[in-house]
């Protein structure tokens, strides 16, 4: 029989866009680590060094007002508030001065970290997947389209954990910018519509427990919450 499978496909990943009936098909999930020199220093790294990327798998992310467990074989688990970008378009080698032409929008996410599996594996000089890509470690809010926000450059980006603020900064603080991130990107990795880039986060990261209560907020792009339940 053709086009048969011997279990049922998983489900597309998708997210909702603000002000409309349509969502967003998540193809891959990119990020950039040390973007902002506070949170560079606040973990004792190497200011000098350029930011990084890694990715998550697609099926990590969660959506705007949900329950995540707190992660298994970890004893700090962290919270990293990030501008993300999602893009309608892409390519290789994307030039600077062209990047943002191939976004369609921007949301607010979370990069929640086994700190402590990830400094065993930075010494180690070993891969983050398991301290960055496990399950339920990219909660994400609504993809606000370009049209309606434009490209936001600067702005505060905030979080509170139980309405106590723990990060607060501005997007401008960025080391790499939207378009130098994109077009970095791309020099490695092909890129194409439903990739969704993590821009990095600010200082003031931190550990949370069962019962927690986080809400991200960006400005002109709302708010995200994400509540942390029991581990599983």
């Amino acid at each position: 029989m053709p086009n048969a499978f011997v279990f049922p496909p998983p489900p597309v990943v998708s997210l909702p866009v603000q002000g409309s009936a349509s969502r967003y098909p998540v193809r891959r999930l990119y990020c950039v680590g040390r973007n902002y020199l506070e949170h560079i220093r606040e973990l004792g790294n190497d200011e000098k060094e350029p930011p990084i990327f890694f990715t998550k798998p697609r099926d990590a992310i969660e959506q705007d007002g949900a329950t995540i467990p707190y992660a298994s074989a970890t004893r700090n688990y962290h919270f990293e508030l990030e501008l993300a970008v999602a893009l309608g378009s892409g390519g290789r080698d994307i030039a600077e001065d062209e990047a943002l032409g191939h976004v369609y929008g921007y949301a607010i996410a979370l990069d929640m970290t086994r700190r402590d599996l990830q400094k065993q594996l930075t010494a180690k000089s070993g891969p983050w997947d398991v301290a960055k890509a496990f399950d339920h470690s990219a909660p994400c809010g609504a993809i606000h389209p370009v049209e309606a926000v434009g490209h936001p450059a600067r702005g505060r980006i905030q979080l509170t954990v139980n309405d106590q603020v723990q990060q607060d900064s501005d997007l401008a603080a960025m080391i790499w910018n939207v378009p130098q991130i994109i077009s970095r990107l791309s020099t490695f990795f092909e890129l194409h519509a439903g990739d969704l880039i993590l821009t990095g986060t600010p200082a003031g990261v931190g550990p949370v427990q069962p019962g927690d209560v986080l809400v991200g907020r960006i400005d002109g792009l709302g708010s995200l919450t994400t509540r942390i339940g029991a581990s599983l």
